[in-house]
């Protein structure tokens, strides 16, 4: 479960655990460009599980810019007479002398501000917190106790609070698509009507612009996993490397995957004729395969 948060090797130690080798299920959100390359190769089948539960909508996800954040508060001030909660993620514990990104410190000092006791209780989470404190805090919004939760990524998986509806992701081009993806499920657990808020600085790369328009068009984790593969590159699927440029010279695996699924198709004829391509005809793919492998180790048969 949760795929895309292990590495390579990490799954393959899991996967040499047994004597032979093992049916496996991989489940993901977000599959990794790695991952969603091997079902276009055939390594792996899918099944998307499209449906929300029961009584659950769709969450609507907006792009602000700092412009915007006295209307963002407002909002939020709603949201919170409503009834709701609210999470706001950040990149950062503290102030970078590098990164020009918000950071977790400073956005707690101005959210407290801002929503002061006693009408509002603010919890905070992060990395650096002892397990305890952490527990405790994330107990207090659980329960209702704090309206606000001031985290950072430390939220993105194993938390579920169907109160909370409103999900605002500070300097949101930091992160990836995956990432991203993962945070905005937090909310929406409800039957409430849930958002996202995708705040960032007016200046964007296209690369960035990109992901977060992907992310206010859709909530299909699929399809934000292709445009994430688009942009990052497939990785390596016989190596460790789950994203990055492939090693194609010309094909691209998103554009061309009708010609890609025509050669899965001819290679599984050639396969099923000649599982070993002991053939006299199939003996130069041997050649290139056995090639192709001498010089590195196989990753290829870990999904």
């Amino acid at each position: 479960d949760e795929q895309h948060r292990f590495g390579v090797a990490q799954r393959a130690k899991l996967w040499k655990k047994a004597k032979v080798a093992p049916h496996i299920l991989v489940m993901t959100a977000t599959p990794i460009p790695r991952t969603l390359a091997m079902t276009a190769y055939g390594d792996l089948d899918s099944s998307v599980l499209d449906e929300l539960p029961p009584g659950r909508k769709p969450i609507q996800t907006v792009h602000r810019t700092d412009a915007s954040r006295l209307g963002v508060f407002q909002f939020l001030e709603d949201q919170i007479a409503e009834g709701r909660q609210i999470y706001l993620v950040y990149p950062l514990i503290e102030e970078s002398a590098t990164l020009d990104h918000k950071d977790l410190m400073d956005g707690y000092e101005s959210i407290v501000r801002r929503f002061p006791m006693p009408d509002y209780q603010v919890a905070i989470v992060h990395g650096r917190m002892k397990p305890e404190d952490k527990a405790w805090e994330m107990d207090r919004f659980a329960k209702g106790q704090a309206q606000i939760l001031v985290a950072t990524t430390v939220i993105e998986v194993g938390v579920n609070v169907p109160n909370a509806s409103v999900m605002v992701i500070e300097s949101s081009e930091r992160f990836g698509l995956s990432q991203l993806h993962q945070l905005r499920g937090r909310v929406g657990r409800g039957a409430s009507q849930s958002y996202c808020i995708l705040m960032s600085k007016a200046e964007l790369g296209a690369d960035a612009r990109r992901r977060l328009e992907t992310m206010c068009r859709t909530n299909d984790g699929f399809e934000i996993a292709e445009v994430d593969m688009e942009l990052r590159g497939p990785g390596d699927v016989m190596g460790t490397q789950q994203s990055g440029v492939p090693d194609l010279k010309v094909a691209d695996l998103v554009r061309d995957r009708p010609l890609l699924t025509s050669a899965r198709h001819l290679a599984e004829e050639v396969l099923d004729a000649d599982p070993n391509l002991m053939q006299p005809a199939h003996l130069p793919l041997r050649e290139a395969l056995e090639t192709a492998l001498k010089a590195r180790s196989n990753w290829g048969r870990i999904s």
